[in-house]
């Protein structure tokens, strides 16, 4: 039997969570169970504004790749983007493409086709010389060319390189790289897709159009402190904090004794209330001290007119950032936060298409995020977030809108476990056969005839694929149970030729799931092996892989999950490494068979409102799960068996929760009905909570995990 476990939590936690972020006490005790209680992750639960993502500039390579952009535009010199062939490769190069023909430039695309290997190659670097280019971009892709970048610069070319994959010991050279995972890079967060990297670079792009681009601003705050006076002014550039000082100034010191000339020095000053600044200023300095200082207070009230004659001790008050980041708690800090936005907003009215082109990006932004098995924390929570909600509120993207409705999913509510398993696959199914272009041109296709046809081809890509990854674990499956024991229950290693290259990750994923260990599937393609390797239970795949680098043509990867390719004539020393390596594969223990509660609810809470809790904890995926919810004593009012004879049935149930009839179902769960209960019985569950849609209507309904006849 399953152990149940709901975790024993503080009270006093729970209420200081409540009082501190204004949520109620179910949310509270749900984000304590699952250890979410610093305010720098809760932010990124209960928030969905823009203003929480991290700000591109903080990569710190960032304004090389914007300056070097802006000059192919003005040199009208030809760019290609070279990208990778899975969903994050595909969206990647589709969202910089998209930006850099809207800003005019020569931009060609390429994808890994047929049999082309992962990553840049020099085929198509050669191709692209041939046409005269002079700039190329990797998006998903490039960290582990080393010499294909400088086989690219041999030629007169510069690389971009826009990558979220693990870096080599040594990075390539020379290029530009925008990776979050390189050391040094800047970025405060590591796990974000390439998708999502591509979209850092064109945020940026865009924010370089404003005459903000590289200029500095000191935003200038005087702070009483009980009989003393400070001066504290930061730096800000590109919207992000260079350079801070704070200073006591005495009345009558001469502004010539204090550091604030030297930092000011031409400098554009901002300060919030002009009137009081200089009365506070002359009151230290004398009115000789002459400060040509801009009031943003004025411009911020005829945008924000709630904000008017308030100070900036007021809005301390009612800074959002400040309630979940303690450093934002101050003057000078929220005038910093009052900037970005003022900013932020008055470039959305300047450039309104940037506006609306950012929705379409983060539809694809974040089906590259779930495709990519991404943490769903913090900022991927609110690029999804903000994604889905952008194709929910009726205005999918031009090719997702015709994927959406083949799949009977277009006017639905959508959340990231529809994209998941609908969606995602079907895409994925374009590279894994060889013709990742399929996929590209279903989002850069103009006319809706020609993406409803590229849409359909999809999907019958897909049922194809579905048939490929079935014969590889008929293949498969055999094999592996001889090599689990070979490499003593420490890795799985399955080698078949008969293997398409396009479905070794999903063998790979379904030989981990069925054994719990790193598993590896191999085929060939003519005279080279290609491998993919899934990993699970703390072990690091790419590491591994690193100790084998000498007969490998490339490899490389994440974590959990990467890629690998050698020459056939060296499979014997490929498996000689595994023999001596595999000793050495420490893996973390096996998660026992205990569910984790997150709340247990009484049948009066049981109502369509619970909707709105679980609604506000999406989206679920990697590292945040779904909602799992407990309840007893549930009377079994009706039941139904669902499901084809042929196959394991469903047992459809409907249980009575005082105020209202929920309808559940169990899936292959049909034998419990007169074995372990019957209607009229009570029996405590544990379920998800989803919605089900016929006709249009929406329903809540109950997902059963695991059932059991109460004990009363």
């Amino acid at each position: 039997m399953k152990n149940w476990n709901k975790k024993q939590i503080s009270k006093e936690q729970v209420r200081f969570l409540q009082e501190k972020y204004n949520i109620d006490a179910l949310t509270a005790s749900i984000l304590t169970r699952r250890g979410i209680s610093d305010g720098k992750q809760i932010q990124f639960y209960l928030e969905t504004d823009a203003r929480f993502l991290h700000n591109p500039f903080l990569f710190n390579n960032m304004e090389d790749v914007v300056d070097r952009i802006f000059q192919a535009k003005d040199e009208n010199e030809k760019v290609l983007i070279f990208g990778d062939r899975d969903v994050d490769g595909i969206t990647s190069t589709v969202v910089l493409y998209d930006c850099l023909t809207n800003m005019g430039l020569d931009v060609r695309c390429r994808l890994p086709s047929g049999t082309d290997p992962y990553g840049l190659n020099k085929k198509s670097i050669d191709e692209f010389a041939n046409e005269y280019g002079t700039l190329i971009i990797t998006v998903d892709c490039g960290i582990s060319n080393t010499e294909e970048v400088s086989y690219a610069s041999s030629l007169g070319m510069d690389v971009i390189v826009l990558d979220h994959h693990n870096p080599p010991d040594i990075l390539p050279s020379p290029a530009v790289i925008i990776d979050p995972k390189c050391a040094g890079s800047g970025y405060p967060f590591k796990d974000i897709s390439g998708c999502a990297v591509a979209y850092k670079v064109v945020s940026a792009l865009r924010f370089a159009k404003s005459d903000l681009y590289k200029n500095e601003i000191s935003l200038l705050v005087p702070v009483i402190e009980g009989k003393d006076v400070f001066i504290e002014v930061l730096k800000v550039q590109n919207l992000v904090e260079k350079d801070f000082l704070r200073e006591k100034i005495t009345p009558g010191t001469s502004i010539m004794e204090t550091k604030l000339i030297d930092f000011l020095q031409g400098q554009q000053i901002f300060v919030w209330d002009l009137k009081r600044t200089k009365q506070i200023l002359d009151s230290l300095f004398g009115s000789g001290a002459d400060f040509q200082m801009f009031d943003l207070s004025q411009e911020v009230a005829k945008k924000i007119p709630s904000m008017a004659n308030m100070t900036l001790q007021n809005l301390r008050s009612k800074s959002k950032l400040a309630r979940y980041n303690d450093e934002f708690d101050s003057e000078i800090k929220g005038f910093f936060n009052i900037f970005v936005t003022f900013v932020t907003m008055q470039l959305a009215a300047q450039y309104p298409k940037d506006a609306s082109d950012d929705e379409l990006d983060l539809q694809l932004v974040s089906l590259a995020a779930l495709a990519d098995i991404m943490p769903l924390t913090d900022e991927n929570r609110i690029l999804v977030t903000r994604g889905i909600a952008a194709m929910n509120n009726g205005k999918p993207r031009n090719g997702l809108i015709e994927l959406l409705s083949l799949q009977e999913l277009l006017g639905k509510r959508v959340n990231s476990i529809d994209l998941s398993w609908s969606i995602i696959p079907a895409l994925n199914s374009t590279g894994r056969l060889g013709q990742p272009e399929v996929g590209l041109d279903l989002f850069l296709e103009k006319t809706a005839e020609k993406r409803m046809k590229l849409a359909k081809k999809i999907v019958e890509m897909n049922n194809e694929r579905k048939r490929l990854g079935q014969e590889a674990y008929d293949y498969g499956l055999p094999k592996s149970k001889e090599s689990v024991e070979k490499y003593g229950g420490k890795l799985c290693v399955v080698i078949d030729e008969r293997i398409n290259r396009g479905v070794s990750g999903i063998l790979a994923s379904k030989l981990v799931s069925f054994y719990n260990i790193p598993s590896m599937a191999i085929t060939f393609v003519d005279d080279t092996a290609i491998g993919s390797m899934r990993s699970c239970r703390g072990f690091d795949a790419t590491i591994f892989l690193d100790k084998m680098s000498d007969i490998f043509i490339s490899h490389g990867g994440h974590n959990y999950a990467a890629g690998f390719s050698f020459k056939k004539e060296n499979l014997p020393k490929f498996l000689s490494y595994l023999d001596q390596l595999y000793t050495n594969i420490q893996l973390d223990e096996p998660s026992t068979d205990t569910f984790e509660v997150d709340a247990e609810l009484p049948p009066d809470f049981l109502t369509p409102n619970i909707l709105k809790l679980v609604d506000k904890l999406e989206p679920y995926g990697e590292s945040n799960r779904e909602l799992l919810f407990m309840s007893r004593t549930l009377k079994i009012t009706d039941y139904d068996i669902v499901g084809k004879v042929s196959k394991k049935q469903h047992l459809k149930l409907t249980l009575d929760c005082g105020k209202s009839k929920w309808p559940a179902i169990f899936w292959g769960g049909a034998d419990y009905i007169h074995n372990e209960f019957e209607k009229g019985d009570f029996v405590d569950i544990l379920y998800k909570i989803n919605r089900n849609t016929f006709n249009g209507l929406e329903t809540p309904q109950m997902i059963i995990t695991d059932i059991r006849k109460s004990q009363k």
